[in-house]
């Protein structure tokens, strides 16, 4: 079938709750028993610690010491590349925690919960003297070697550039090629393989400890935990009861605030991660026809002459910078509503077209669907980074610029109501959509505005109008520090000015505008 009716299938097996509940947790249970199960009680055989480590990273998408995506290159912005992070943890770090007995408090309540995991898949509660409390001992021994993001910016570490021959060096506990090589199967690897490691400190220390705790069954557990938790929300009710329970015993208050999502809400998500590009070619053909693409366009380009204008009015700004400037405008890629290839159905369907989708089990459904985003990982290495590869699905409401590629993005989410409509008056387009256009166009010229981003121009002139916007922001009474949001300041007060101009350069050229009746607005009211 097509790529729609697979992500329609997907979509009803998900909300078919009869039928996941009389499944209950023998998906998972089988699932378990061909990867050595718990390992608690002789429950399944042993298996190699990397060879369980590669099946769950190469089958099932779960990575439970360290992260593996591909992203961006940090030394080579035109290339994609392997990158290594530490993992997502479920369990908050000790730290966070005033009481000294946190993690055996912690044990304690995780034991006398009812719907705990163990529970649910048939295995005992106690297992071995201790086995799970060494479990949240050993996860608790690997956040503490994380590095903090704050510490990597100021030490300048926040990428490393190594290989996967480097990395066996330094954390020579992990079989770093078959892992990889789990991952991007079937694209070749070697150890020359380019690497950017996020915190190669992390995985020097996880590396130690894997060492350290290889003799125990905590290895394992820990492995076969991050997978039930991943693969958990496929499964019944009294597993999402489980996660709740885990939640508040994890974060307390916190964690009690947690709601399970309406069913409808969790299926259309689920199907949105795993079929982002067709549930966006369905979207934009119901909401944003090309009429309204057409528009938006015509909008934006009235605004980048609007912005021309200006340019020429900085008293502040030389005449060389100003045509720089000028030239950075007209060189903006303007992407507005989706991505081209989202419409390219026959490219869709090629996606998906070695995913099987039954209406009868959702689970293996979810792990074919993990499969298949291995598979994308390896095709998307091969692939110079693409600028279609958007932040945002085409249904948000997120507008942004982008400094990398130099590109504004609109997803056709932004042009709704009451933002946008074909048959508003010009007058409310240009003071919503519009306004959000300028604003995004504006932050292609942060660097003019902060120290020493402009030095031919007048400074003191340029200080002058800085200083006022700052003064004004301050003034407002809530606290606001104008210096530390002076960048947004200025992309809201000057996409306010441009928007404005660029409406009133439109109505002389389309001569009539559109009412609102009854509201008693004038034109100029309707733009603000």
């Amino acid at each position: 079938g097509s790529a729609k009716e697979k992500a329609i299938q997907f979509y009803r097996s998900c909300m078919d709750t009869q039928r996941i509940e009389s499944q209950g947790a023998q998906p998972l249970k089988d699932l378990l028993n061909q990867i050595g199960g718990w390992n608690i009680t002789g429950m399944g055989k042993a298996k190699d610690f990397n060879e369980t480590l590669q099946t769950l990273m190469g089958r099932y998408s779960t990575f439970p010491f360290f992260r593996v995506h591909v992203g961006p290159s940090p030394f080579d912005l035109k290339t994609n590349i392997i990158q290594i992070d530490h993992p997502e943890f479920e369990m908050p770090p000790e730290s966070k925690f005033k009481k000294k007995n946190y993690l055996e408090v912690t044990y304690q309540r995780l034991k006398k919960g009812k719907n705990s995991y163990l529970v649910l898949l048939g295995g005992p509660q106690d297992g071995p003297p201790d086995s799970f409390s060494l479990t949240l001992s050993f996860i608790s021994n690997l956040q503490r070697v994380v590095t903090p993001l704050q510490e990597r910016q100021q030490r300048g570490m926040l990428f490393f550039r190594t290989t996967i021959r480097e990395l066996q060096e330094k954390a020579p506990a992990i079989d770093w090629l078959s892992c990889l090589q789990a991952v991007f199967h079937p694209m070749p690897l070697n150890l020359s393989q380019p690497i950017a490691v996020h915190d190669m400190d992390y995985l020097r220390g996880l590396s130690q400890l894997i060492e350290q705790w290889h003799k125990e069954r905590v290895l394992h557990i820990y492995m076969i935990v991050c997978l039930v938790g991943n693969l958990s929300p496929a499964l019944d009710s009294q597993f999402q009861d489980a996660r709740l329970e885990l939640s508040k015993i994890l974060y307390g208050k916190l964690g009690s605030r947690m709601i399970a999502a309406e069913r409808w809400r969790k299926c259309l998500t689920d199907t949105t991660s795993f079929f982002e590009p067709v549930l966006g070619q369905m979207i934009v053909q119901e909401i944003f026809p090309q009429q309204s693409k057409k528009l938006a366009e015509q909008m934006f380009s009235e605004i980048q002459d609007a912005l021309y204008g200006q340019l020429d009015q900085l008293e502040w700004m030389d005449e060389q910078t100003r045509q720089e400037a000028k030239v950075l405008v007209s060189r903006l890629q303007v992407e507005i509503g989706y991505p081209a290839h989202i419409l390219q159905t026959a490219k869709v369907n090629l996606e998906y077209q070695n995913l099987e989708i039954s209406e009868d089990s959702f689970f293996l459904n979810v792990v074919a669907c993990l499969k298949l985003l291995r598979q994308n990982s390896y095709l998307k290495l091969l692939q110079h980074h693409s600028q279609d590869n958007w932040h945002v699905s085409p249904w948000t409401v997120h507008s942004y610029y982008s400094i990398r590629h130099h590109m504004v993005v609109f997803p056709a989410g932004m042009f709704r109501s009451p933002f946008f409509h074909m048959e508003f008056p010009s007058a409310v387009n240009f003071g919503a959509i519009g306004v959000f256009m300028a604003h995004e166009l504006l932050h292609a010229f942060y660097d003019y505005v902060l120290p020493g981003g402009c030095p031919t121009c007048n400074r003191s002139a340029l200080q002058k109008s800085i200083d006022c916007l700052v003064e004004q922001y301050e003034s407002y009474g809530f606290k606001v520090n104008g210096t530390f949001t002076l960048l947004e300041n200025t992309a809201d007060t000057g996409g306010l000015a441009i928007a404005y101009q660029a409406y009133k350069n439109w109505l002389k050229k389309h001569k009539e505008e559109k009412d609102f009746p009854k509201t008693g607005l004038s034109h100029d009211q309707l733009f603000y």
